[in-house]
């Protein structure tokens, strides 16, 4: 049975990392939560734990720090990042897509197709037309804000072309502040369901976690029981997490927030364990927000 609890220091001490979501969790696309930094920051200096934010991005760890900057999480409430970005553009770069990609994405995820130096001979990547693609390289719809579906014509040419897609965010949606949007993860189910291969390597998949782990250890030898995830995707955080055989913390006041009452700060247990029991998961805790 889940145990809902208040505040993160009921059960971190039990733990020496933790592996934490960002959008929704840490900060809403637009800000950080104050709470949910102050815990962090309570939890490195006063247990001496370790941080690695674990995010679904597809940019790559150094624009994931720019733009924490920029939504005032700050330094100190972290000791590193690992995100969907590089262990896909890893994944690229060993050309699992081929060298010649058709990108789907908007301007500002160019990063993403910068030289990766942790390789040491990464393949030679250009960016190409559908016509003259030999995969697809997905960071995010070109419109976050309109449906999937626009891309129907475009993956029924790559299917027929039998070119697999790469996903850089497995997240479906996420709340910009007060709106929701369409993410990588909704392309590639979308590809999937038409038949197309897609390729992830963000939560709920193992390699984003084998980049977290290979974070921490450069920081801290810390054993698998040790180790907390925290997020608030059911099906990406909570269901990677208990994939790899760690314990969770489920943030119910997250995308699922309305399913557990009227009030994101006070979830309805009887409902949590129903709708956790229809999910077919169960997290070793939640909370209404990381605090």
């Amino acid at each position: 049975m889940t145990q809902l609890i208040e505040s993160l220091s009921e059960i971190s001490g039990r733990y020496n990392a933790l592996f934490v979501d960002l959008w929704g969790c840490v900060h809403n696309g637009v800000t950080a939560y104050p709470d949910a930094v102050a815990a962090l920051q309570q939890y490195r200096t006063q247990t001496g734990g370790k941080v690695i934010l674990v995010t679904n991005s597809p940019r790559p760890r150094a624009q994931v720090a720019e733009q924490l900057v920029q939504f005032s999480v700050p330094a100190d409430a972290y000791d590193d990042i690992a995100s969907s970005g590089d262990s896909a553009r890893a994944a690229m770069f060993e050309g699992v897509v081929g060298n010649k990609v058709w990108h789907i994405g908007t301007p500002t995820e160019a990063p993403f197709f910068e030289p990766l130096k942790l390789l040491d001979n990464p393949a030679p990547i250009e960016r190409v037309t559908l016509e003259a693609a030999e995969g697809i390289v997905c960071t995010g719809p070109e419109d976050p804000t309109a449906d999937p579906s626009v891309y129907r014509p475009q993956f029924l040419l790559a299917k027929q072309k039998g070119l697999k897609l790469l996903c850089a965010n497995p997240d479906i949606v996420v709340d910009r502040g007060d709106h929701r949007e369409w993410c990588a993860g909704a392309l590639a189910q979308l590809y999937t369901e038409m038949g197309g291969e897609s390729l992830y390597f963000g939560k709920p998949h193992p390699p984003i976690y084998d980049l977290a782990r290979r974070r921490l250890r450069k920081i801290a030898d810390v054993a698998d029981d040790s180790i907390l995830c925290i997020g608030d995707g059911i099906h990406t955080d909570i269901q990677g997490g208990i994939g790899e055989g760690l314990d969770t913390l489920f943030i119910t006041g997250g995308l699922a927030a309305e399913e557990f009452g009227s009030d994101p700060a006070k979830p309805d247990k009887a409902r949590l364990d129903t709708w956790l029991s229809d999910q077919r998961l169960s997290p070793t805790a939640a909370i209404s927000f990381l605090r």
